[in-house]
Parts: C-alpha cells; structure tokens; sequence
C-alpha cells in the first residue's frame, strides 16, 4: 500500500469513529441483508459486544495500515478463529462489500474512488492472511 492509501484509510476512518456503533450496526445490518444465510452465525453472539469487537479490531488495523507486518500474527489468529465459526472463503467477498458499503454510506460524498480503492486494496491484503490462516487450519484438521 502506498503512503497516500494508508492516509486515506486513516483520514476515513477517523471521520468514521465518531459513529463507531451507528457504523457497525449499519455493517451488520447490510451483511445480512447481503446474505442472509450469514445471519445463522451470529444467533448465538452478543451483537453490541460483537458490534464494538469490529470496531475494536478496525481500529488496530486502521493505527498498523503503515506496519502492517506487526498485525500479521494477530491477523492470521482471526482467521484460524474464523474457520472454527464456520466461515469460508467465500463469504469474504460479501464481508468487504458490506464494509465498503458502510463506508459509503458513513463518509458519504469523502468516500471518494481514491479512497475506496485504498480500502479495498487494505481488505483484500488482510482478507488473503485470514483466509490462508482458515485454510491452514482445515489442513491440519485433516
């Protein structure tokens, strides 16, 4: 990721913060309305503790966006976590549009196409760990 992106992504999500819940609600909210068979993974969850969970980890991700080697480990851990929920691969996709489309709808006319393309190349980085890190967990459970 080039300095720009990672200004833009922290410039963003500093003007996102100030909503932190309104904004996880909203992701929530449109994922399942992406997919609803997604809901079904969450029906036993606490969803304002996992509604302040994401935004919690956004925001290690949004303060590492410059070093973001020193948030692998933590990155491939929630992806090995991630498989035990039973999420796969595939429902990545739906997940990053869900987060582009809050972003859009948080950051309205600043969430440019120079800042969503410095968000979608920081999630397809991160989304790629935690799914090596999901795959890497089905091997070994073979």
């Amino acid at each position: 990721m080039t300095p720009r992106q990672q200004n833009l992504i922290k410039e963003s999500f500093g003007m996102v913060a100030p909503i932190a819940d309104q904004a996880a609600i909203i992701f929530y909210d449109r994922l399942f309305e992406l997919d609803p068979s997604l809901q079904p993974l969450f029906a036993h969850t606490d969803m304002v503790a996992q509604r302040k969970n994401l935004m919690q980890t956004l925001t290690v991700v949004v303060k590492s966006i410059d070093k973001l080697d020193t948030i692998v480990p933590a990155v491939q851990a929630l992806g090995a976590r991630h498989a035990g929920y039973g999420v796969t691969p595939e429902m990545f996709g739906t997940v990053g549009q869900a987060l582009l489309d809050t972003l859009a709808v948080g950051l309205g006319d600043a969430f440019t196409t120079e800042c969503r393309n410095a968000w979608v190349d920081a999630y397809t980085i991160l989304s790629s760990v935690m799914i090596e890190a999901m795959e890497g967990v089905k091997t070994e459970a073979a």
